[in-house]
């Protein structure tokens, strides 16, 4: 496949899962912690990166896979990629109606890197052709081929684990320990929340659960709550005709210039180029 030459972003955007096709001569992508699943799959160049500290490089067809709470980045020159996040309910569920998993089960990835799955990069591949032209059905197509995709990580790349101290929220999938403080984090993503309110919310002291937070999570708290408030600018952007500023001020920042450099930081693209680029229905 020739390396990409012009740069090319398109974004579908969807309650159970996001997609970002892009195609650039240079890319920086970033995965904070967060409470979804997220999968990056490299169709053209090489992207070398870390996740949770250790280091790892993508070759084409190629494969990064992370669990809710994994962080991961990677920079490249003349790439190509298709990332996207799913929601825990859509995985769960998917993993329910196939017979995977019962009540007080999770799903974990058995590895962060596939170096080499013919029928995964093919459908990568065919989502990405499909975000990159508006044709009629495309809301057909992209959804059929998400549910072979998130059936196909289940048979071949997950496990199913079993922890009392996992629960499915409406937040997501989370440690029953720190569960109130991500639904704080959730409710108030609008204003300042210091750490003592988040965790005042948990039940414990500002240092017991920083550490407990950081062991679950992999992020710190005030970490993980940039990635929330970049996930909820982010539907906002693509479901409300809200101008930047709205925006910014809904997800907690006091100023326009913060907010698009912590969401281009987050996504790669300012909150307008990501407006831009959004499929619509």
């Amino acid at each position: 496949m020739d390396r990409p030459k012009t740069q090319l972003d398109r974004v579908f955007v969807r309650p159970q899962y996001a997609l970002h096709y892009r195609r650039a001569p240079r890319v920086a992508w970033t995965s904070g912690a967060r409470a979804d699943y997220a999968a990056l799959f490299l169709l053209a160049g090489r992207l070398p990166g870390s996740v949770d500290g250790a280091e790892f490089e993508l070759d084409e067809d190629g494969a990064l896979l992370l669990d809710p709470g994994a962080a991961a980045a990677a920079r490249g020159r003349q790439a190509e990629y298709l990332s996207l996040t799913l929601a825990p309910a859509f995985v769960l569920d998917a993993a329910a109606r196939t017979g995977l998993v019962g009540a007080g089960a999770g799903v974990q990835f058995r590895s962060r890197v596939v170096r080499e799955d013919p029928r995964l990069s093919r459908l990568a591949r065919d989502l990405a052709a499909e975000l990159a032209q508006s044709e009629a059905g495309q809301e057909q197509v992209v959804a059929a081929l998400m549910e072979q995709l998130v059936v196909h990580l289940l048979r071949r790349h997950s496990n199913v684990r079993r922890s009392e101290e996992l629960e499915l929220s409406r937040v997501g999938l989370v440690d029953r320990r720190i569960r109130r403080a991500i639904e704080l984090m959730h409710a108030h993503l609008d204003r300042e929340l210091p750490l003592e309110e988040i965790a005042a919310a948990a039940f414990l002291s500002p240092f017991h659960f920083a550490r407990l937070f950081k062991k679950l999570t992999g992020a710190s708290p005030h970490a993980y709550l940039a990635t929330l408030r970049v996930t909820r600018a982010q539907a906002l952007l693509a479901e409300t005709d809200l101008s930047v500023s709205e925006v910014s001020a809904r997800v907690g920042y006091g100023t326009p210039s913060h907010f698009t450099k912590a969401f281009r930081q987050a996504t790669g693209l300012t909150p307008r180029a990501y407006r831009a680029a959004l499929v619509r229905p």
